[in-house]
């Protein structure tokens, strides 16, 4: 089992995703897969439970404060084995599916630091050694969303968690271009076919014809 553990202050976005779907059965029926979440509110003893604060040295927005993220850390992390930081950050390295392979071939606890505002304390990274990973060239408003894609990408290539471990894409022949029944529509009288060679039953033209379009 792989146990991904959610630090954030929005604990709440996660539910309707992380509960339909592939991922619904992965973590509720099939038990392939776990989510902690663990929130920096729950940390401190502030009234307002305040997890931000200015920026030194000035400059617009808020800065997560440093000490609420590492006890959230520090209670995911405990004495386990196996475990990787990783600090969701447009400034990180850009994640792809080998990258997610690595991870699940070494680790069995995956934290994932999602940030808010204008970002975190750098004090958080120096003490996690969290490694900062962005899903692409953009900036969201925090990293609950890169959360979602991280553990569905990584959580797709557990075995188990798709019912045939050949339905994942970078396992197989894929194409871009699919089809399905029926085998002929009409729209504004034009007929539209499903191409000859994908109901020839010749699976080797099948698979070159897909490549082409992969």
């Amino acid at each position: 089992m792989v146990t991904f553990h959610i630090i954030t202050i929005f604990p709440k976005m996660f539910a309707s995703y992380l509960n339909e779907g592939v991922l619904g059965r992965a973590v509720n029926k099939k038990k392939k897969i776990k989510i902690n979440f663990y929130n920096p509110r729950d940390f401190v003893k502030n009234k307002h439970k305040k997890v931000d604060d200015s920026p030194y040295g000035g400059g617009p927005g808020m800065v997560m404060m440093a000490e609420p993220i590492l006890k959230a850390w520090q209670k995911a992390k405990g004495k386990k084995k196996k475990v990787k930081t990783i600090i969701l950050s447009p400034r990180g390295k850009l994640f792809t599916n080998l990258y997610g392979r690595r991870i699940l071939d070494e680790y069995r606890h995956i934290i994932l630091i999602s940030g808010r505002y204008e970002g975190l304390d750098a004090r958080i990274k120096k003490v996690t050694k969290g490694e900062e990973i962005s899903i692409g060239q953009y900036v969201l408003s925090g990293g609950e969303l890169p959360a979602l894609v991280l553990i569905d990408a990584i959580s797709r290539q557990v075995k188990g968690v798709l019912g045939d471990f050949s339905s994942v894409e970078e396992n197989r022949i894929s194409s871009g271009e699919l089809y399905t029944r029926p085998r002929e529509i009409k729209y504004k009288n034009k007929k539209y076919k499903v191409p000859e060679v994908l109901i020839s039953g010749y699976h080797r033209k099948i698979d070159e014809w897909r490549e082409k379009r992969q």
